[in-house]
């Protein structure tokens, strides 16, 4: 079942499965605490199946996120998938933390 939640509602921690599904120059660009990068055409089910619990899916804005939930509800309907509305420009906006490779060395 996919949800929608907006970014300024969300509160990322390392208890939260969060994929961030921009490529990898945008993602190390800049994005949220605790997102791990998975690229659109890396999803598939062996990836969910290695997690457990609810899967929030952002990217820069909700256009990739949108098809990365329909991809996985796909996958397994029974699973909640969050769609993060907003984005990590929208995170960015709200002035939330956002990891960049300048930062993270």
């Amino acid at each position: 079942m996919i949800t929608q939640l907006a970014i300024k509602d969300f509160t990322p921690s390392a208890d939260k499965t969060i994929y961030d599904v921009r490529d990898e120059a945008n993602y190390k660009a800049g994005h949220i605490e605790y997102a791990q990068n998975q690229p659109l055409e890396t999803l598939d089910r062996a990836l969910l199946e290695s997690t457990t619990g609810d899967v929030y899916v952002l990217c820069g804005g909700g256009t990739k996120a949108e098809r990365a939930c329909t991809l996985l509800n796909e996958i397994d309907p029974t699973r909640n998938i969050i769609h993060i509305t907003g984005g990590t420009r929208g995170a960015q906006a709200l002035g939330m933390t956002i990891i960049s490779e300048a930062n993270e060395s």
